[in-house]
Parts: C-alpha cells; structure tokens; sequence
C-alpha cells in the first residue's frame, strides 16, 4: 500500500529542498505563483524563516517568494531531503 500522506511546503524547515506535487491556492495567489515558476515538479528549497516564525521564504527558479503558513499548507511536496 502507497503512503498517503500529504505533506506541504509548511512542513519545510530552512534548509529542506522538496519537488512541488501540486498547488491548491486559488485565484491571483495561484496565478502568481505559477507565474513564477513554481509548477509541479519545481525544486523549492526552504531558505528563511521570519524572527517570529512566519512567513518563511522559499526559492525556486531563481526567486525567492515568502509565504504565510496558510498559502503553504495549499502546496503539496513530494519527500523532503536536506539541501546538497
């Protein structure tokens, strides 16, 4: 049986690398989003978390996008690995 267990980019601490599965934000935040790349099988790495524990910034294709937990918990990953 296959692990059915979501996991999200919230999940990420700073210096995990992940494949984005899916991205499940609707409107002008999805749009955004894929504007800048970031598609299923985007390579996103967890690069800063603010002071106080949210946004954290992520980069991926060359941009760095800081996301609050609720806009993360909506982009599926697939397995986190740490960062070559």
């Amino acid at each position: 049986m296959a692990d059915e267990t979501v996991r999200t980019l919230a999940e990420m601490q700073v210096g995990d690398c992940a494949r984005v599965t899916a991205v499940r934000l609707d409107g002008s935040e999805r749009r955004r989003l894929l504007d800048l790349g970031l598609v299923p099988g985007t390579r996103v790495e967890c690069v800063l978390r603010s002071p106080l524990g949210d946004p954290y910034a992520y980069a991926f294709r060359g941009v760095q996008v800081a996301l609050r937990r609720p806009q993360a918990t909506m982009i599926e990953i697939g397995e986190l690995a740490r960062c070559p």
